[in-house]
């Protein structure tokens, strides 16, 4: 599943400008927080979701959802942090005049790339199960 990254094909990270990279990078961070947004709509709607639950296998089912929600936005505000440091990190690359230490930021890059990919394909099977439980009750009428 790595239809998630956000970059040009190819040696982009290893051979492309800093200033590219670094507006890669300010994409990642929209994209955070986004994401964000939705997982807090997310709590919010098995919050409310959960209240009307009589059947007890559909209550532990949304309480996965939930746990693996409240997971994920710990993540996402992880990431976001990470993606902030990152982003000063590049920043200061771009402005020294000597460019040393480029292939180890480079490779930090691609393990934070690879990291948000993962955390979006992860975000989104979670919303996933969590609609699919909230269908299964509204269709079977068991609120």
């Amino acid at each position: 599943m790595k239809f998630f990254r956000n970059r040009p094909k190819g040696d982009f990270i290893e051979n492309g400008n800093l200033q590219e990279l670094y507006i890669l990078t300010e994409h990642w961070k929209s994209d955070l927080l986004f994401y964000r947004d939705d997982l807090k709509f997310l709590r919010h709607l098995e919050d409310k979701y959960f209240l009307w639950i009589k059947a007890q296998t559909d209550l532990e089912n949304i309480r996965k959802a939930g746990e693996s929600i409240l997971k994920d936005t710990r993540d996402c505000d992880d990431l976001l942090e990470r993606v902030d440091q990152h982003l000063v990190q590049l920043s200061v690359l771009i402005n020294e005049t000597e460019k040393h230490n480029q292939k180890e930021f480079r490779t930090e890059h691609m393990e934070l790339e690879e990291t948000i990919s993962q955390f979006i394909e992860n975000t989104r099977e979670n919303r996933r199960q969590l609609f699919k439980v909230i269908e299964f009750d509204v269709e079977t009428n068991t609120l």
